[in-house]
């Protein structure tokens, strides 16, 4: 026996609480006033960006110093707080981190200190980046992506083309990072992300979409028509790739594949993001049930209420729980030996989308109307379940990692 006291806490660091609170307050005096507004003009809240980079909340430093956190717990604390604001309000002020982490995760250290900077920009001079992998006929199926990239020898170019869709500021941002098949022979293996500088020649957004949810956020078509790009911006060196390429073609195991490990390093912020939304509605769900009456009594005084409220909080704490251990993980250099990214995700996308629509439930009537917002939160909540791998995916990708099977 020892008296030594054990190692395991769920109690956030001062520094986080901090963060948590500062987010927590921009999310409610700027973003929550705004969402209405924004989500009927779908368009980019340029504003609402412009004063989240002016205190310093959209800035390379800042989701540097959160990514970095020692638990790995400060970008899901903080994104949790933004997405409890407003979702898509929230996704245009960190959908830049998803091409940020697609260069973090594999890029050279010189591409990531030349290219990420660039993405954010500074408060006078606002800058966006986009992560472009899906395309119209490769969602889930990554392995058919279409666009190609040719290397060019000669003038030591890649020349880029294809189309992209459903891309976060696709054709509005100022860094693209593009995932292109190399050798399509290969599938998956042959694929790499490609660093598109600002104002590149023969990059241009095709089709703005018109979303059901996350309208404030800009989500688009990118389309590249030979594109040419230096050859040292294929994200983590054309002599990295070469060599991963040699190993398939030897039958080795390849690794670095570029769209997926971007998705295994996001999961658990996505995750972070539909919590954040889960919790928006609850909340709203219970003030509700505490001041709305009925047969002459509050309705949270109902057990028919009540319950619903219990499941709602009782899922929404299993999933914060889901979340954080995949990103502690993530964070220590774990594997997801139990793809616990995916079952952070899967359990967080699904619990937003029952959350919302009980908060629906409980408003009656209210709920279903424009006129309050678990309406918007109930539109947004349902991408979770779509982008960034599917709830069937997460779970063809947990069923292969608990059975070792190929499971089909």
């Amino acid at each position: 026996m020892t008296d030594e006291p054990a190692g395991f806490s769920l109690e956030l660091s001062d520094d986080l609480r901090q963060v948590r609170q500062w987010v927590h307050e921009f999310a409610r005096d700027v973003i929550r006033p705004a969402a209405e507004e924004w989500d009927e003009r779908e368009e980019t809240p340029w504003p609402i960006i412009e004063q989240a980079s002016k205190i310093g909340l959209y800035s390379l430093d800042f989701f540097a110093e959160q990514w970095l956190e020692p638990n790995g717990l400060g970008i899901p604390v903080a994104f949790e707080e933004l997405f409890w604001g407003d979702a898509g309000i929230a996704l245009s002020i960190v959908g830049t981190g998803l091409a940020a982490a697609s260069v973090a995760a594999t890029g050279l250290p010189e591409q990531v200190a030349e290219w990420v900077p660039q993405m954010f920009g500074t408060a006078d001079d606002i800058r966006l980046g986009s992560f472009c992998a899906s395309e119209p006929d490769a969602g889930s199926d990554i392995g058919a992506i279409r666009t190609r990239a040719v290397y060019d020898e000669a003038a030591d170019e890649w020349v880029i083309n294809g189309t992209k869709t459903w891309a976060t500021n696709g054709g509005i941002a100022d860094v693209h990072v593009v995932v292109a098949s190399v050798h399509p022979e290969l599938g998956t293996r042959g694929q790499a992300g490609f660093i598109i500088p600002p104002r590149t020649p023969g990059l241009s957004q095709g089709q703005k979409f018109k979303k059901h949810g996350i309208r404030a956020s800009h989500t688009a078509e990118v389309v590249l028509e030979d594109v040419r790009i230096p050859g040292r911006l294929l994200v983590g060196g054309k002599e990295k790739f070469d060599e991963r390429i040699a190993r398939v073609r030897e039958g080795k195991r390849g690794r670095g594949q570029a769209a997926l490990k971007t998705f295994e390093t996001t999961r658990p912020t996505v995750g972070a993001m539909a919590l954040g939304v889960a919790r928006a509605a609850y909340d709203y769900a219970l003030q509700y049930a505490r001041e709305r009456e009925q047969f002459g009594k509050k309705i949270g005084d109902f057990q028919a209420i009540a319950f619903k409220l219990a499941d709602m909080k009782t899922q929404i704490d299993a999933a914060r729980l889901l979340v954080w251990r995949a990103a502690w993980m993530a964070r220590q250099g774990k594997d997801f030996d139990s793809a616990e990214g995916s079952m952070a995700k899967l359990h967080a996308s699904e619990t937003a989308v029952r959350v919302t629509e009980e908060a629906i439930q409980i408003l009656g009537g209210n709920g279903y109307t424009r006129d309050y917002p678990v309406e918007r939160m109930h539109r947004d909540s349902k991408i979770f379940t779509i982008f960034e791998g599917t709830s069937e995916i997460q779970r063809l990708v947990i069923g292969r990692t608990v059975t070792g099977l190929p499971v089909r």
